[in-house]
């Protein structure tokens, strides 16, 4: 071959090379379209980070933030080898409970995520990683059988499950920006996630939920949670504030509409969505007569909630309602102010379960309060400190200290 020849065929090459560069990389940081409904079969993810960065409100200095802080530091001491959570430990024996929720611990997980931010140390995001590293093992995914990925636990896909870990991405992403978990695209997982809880709902509004992926891929119509509706629908609103698009945010409205046709309880996952409805899009008036029903049944039940034979979990519980239902009703326009001193009477109460505090005139041991202090206990007839009392807690209580700041209130 003649140098011209040489020549002009090197400058074909280099010029196709440089060609396929540019569309490498427009590829690479153009989000692949969602799907505007979910297919019966699976079609792979997109694998993008989006540039899309979560919205924060600042949070003061106060003895409630070092609380909250005090709580995850408890949730680190007491992480296993593995990277699992401690389920539950009575901490005046020392005895574990080793027959624990998953779907419990990976709400714990989250809010790790939530202390990390809370505190700007990285630690609690660290220590977040390994346990989520850990329970996201036991995702599944079957294109074949049923639609996008669940959470297998006891024999059996759970509604709240695929919910609760689409909460601990969300949070991470509060908490980091990012997405990506060693080889893994957490927002790719939380898409899949949201595509099993969009094909869970039933025809006329709710959600089954239960599904077995192995026999014959059923669901199970009997089978019920009360607050996986409420979680299920906080994760959709997740969803869409993750990836802007608004397939999540018309399927969150869809399930809003159907949940305010049905008796109203103490829902707190319903009162974070709320929370995220009002700061994402709006409220209706429906909605906010609704939300206004859930805050007073809370408000209702003080007597008996703060009974001492009563549970800090129970009580916590109350704080994430009413807290979220006031940032919601102070977003939308609607009277907040009279939540404020109820939010506080109840962060009382769960206070005085957070050890080395105890409102049950117990000695408390040094070696206990190396081991335990951040930990709330159950009661005082229940010493025992479980991950679902403490996710509360710091959610409840972050989301207090957000909406205090929200209204110019350090």
């Amino acid at each position: 071959m003649s140098p011209a020849r040489r020549k002009t065929v090197l400058f074909i090459v280099i010029m196709f090379a440089m060609a396929g560069m540019i569309i490498f990389f427009r590829m690479g940081n153009t989000p692949a379209p969602i799907p505007a409904t979910p297919t019966l079969f699976v079609t792979p993810t997109s694998t993008f980070t989006p540039a899309r960065i979560p919205e924060l409100i600042p949070i003061e200095n106060s003895p409630l933030k070092d609380s909250v802080i005090a709580a995850g530091d408890y949730l680190i001491r007491q992480q296993l080898p593995n990277g699992e959570l401690s389920y539950q430990v009575d901490f005046m024996t020392g005895e574990r409970s080793y027959s624990p929720s998953y779907i419990r611990l990976i709400g714990g997980t989250g809010s790790l995520f939530t202390v990390c931010r809370v505190s700007g140390d990285s630690k609690y995001c660290e220590a977040g990683d390994f346990a989520l590293d850990h329970y996201l093992e036991m995702l599944l995914s079957d294109p074949n059988t049923f639609t996008g990925t669940c959470l297998y636990t006891n024999g059996s896909c759970q509604l709240g499950g695929a919910a609760a870990t689409v909460d601990a991405i969300y949070k991470r992403w509060q908490a980091t920006g990012d997405f990506i978990l060693k080889d893994r695209n957490l927002l790719a997982t939380a898409i899949d996630l949201g595509y099993f809880i969009v094909s869970m709902r039933r025809p006329e509004g709710g959600f089954y939920h239960s599904f077995d992926p192995h026999f014959a891929g059923t669901v199970d119509p009997d089978y019920f949670v009360l607050y996986s509706p409420g979680e299920s629908l906080y994760a959709l609103t997740q969803l869409y504030e993750m990836t802007g698009n608004d397939f999540w945010l018309a399927q969150a409205h869809e399930v809003n509409t159907f949940m305010i046709t049905q008796p109203v309880t103490e829902d707190y996952w319903h009162s974070h969505a709320f929370g995220m409805l009002a700061r994402l899009d709006e409220l209706s008036k429906a909605d906010r007569d609704y939300a206004k029903q859930i805050a007073d049944i809370v408000v209702a039940g003080q007597v008996r909630s703060l009974n001492p034979v009563n549970t800090s979990i129970a009580t916590a519980t109350k704080v994430e309602s009413l807290a979220a239902l006031a940032q919601a009703f102070y977003l939308s326009g609607a009277e907040h102010e009279w939540l404020d001193s109820e939010l506080r009477t109840f962060i009382t109460f769960v206070r005085a379960r957070q050890l080395p505090d105890n409102n049950c005139d117990w000695n408390i041991s040094d070696a206990m309060i190396s081991s335990y202090e951040g930990g709330l206990f159950s009661s005082c007839e229940d010493a025992s400190i479980r991950i679902d009392g403490l996710q509360h807690y710091i959610n409840g209580v972050t989301a207090y200290l957000e909406y205090r700041s929200m209204i110019g209130v350090k």
